[in-house]
């Protein structure tokens, strides 16, 4: 039997066996298994630290952002990393207000003023963890938007999108389709979005 490396010195050492003398094979079997645990929590920690929570926003056609909008946002995004939002502020005091809760990632839509316009662009790439997300505010009738907003794109992992309020949560093309919907001018209910980035991006659809 080797004696025990450096590394494998325990902060207490076993007693030694009943009845035998102690060759070190205690030692070394305990200190192994303290390893081993210590490397599973700090791969779980790891796997923590390497995941995000984002909170996505759309068509939310607000001329301010009043107090039912604001408890909704500081309800369910309390605990997000970041905020996306697909376009149709409508007017920058909502964007405004949304960049004071969390870091605002954002493209600006068919109805947004001029000042949104130039402070966000119509389409962009954002990387997290290095999930590649198309976002974009779309445009034109509901049917067949997927297949516009996908055409934006080159080699993305998510396209979110807005303009129809109506709530899209699937996969096509190995690429996640997700429409948060709209919290205010919603067609059937008012919904957000959450979207889970880890290895892989999935994503939640809330109602209000």
């Amino acid at each position: 039997m080797q004696p025990c490396t450096a590394s494998e010195v325990p902060l207490t050492l076993p007693s030694p066996p009943v009845g035998g003398e102690d060759k070190g094979e205690g030692v070394c079997r305990t200190v192994i298994l303290r390893s081993i645990t210590y490397a599973n929590v700090n791969r779980r920690r790891d796997a923590e630290q390497r995941r995000m929570k984002i909170g996505v926003l759309s068509d939310t056609h607000l001329k301010e952002p009043n107090s039912e909008f604001k408890r909704m946002v500081e309800l369910h995004f309390n605990d997000v990393d970041r905020i996306l939002h697909s376009g149709d502020f409508v007017d920058w005091s909502v964007a405004e207000y949304l960049s004071t809760q969390k870091e605002l990632i954002a493209v600006s839509g068919n109805m947004d003023p001029i000042d949104i316009q130039k402070a966000f662009p119509r389409k962009r790439i954002v990387e997290l963890l290095g999930i590649r997300i198309g976002l974009v505010h779309g445009g034109g009738p509901p049917f067949g938007i997927e297949s516009r907003v996908f055409k934006e794109f080159d080699k993305v992992d998510a396209v979110v999108y807005g303009h129809t309020h109506i709530p899209a949560n699937h996969r096509a093309r190995d690429v996640l389709f997700f429409n948060p919907g709209s919290p205010t001018r919603s067609y059937l209910h008012p919904t957000l979005g959450i979207l889970h980035i880890g290895e892989t991006i999935e994503g939640e659809i809330i109602k209000i």
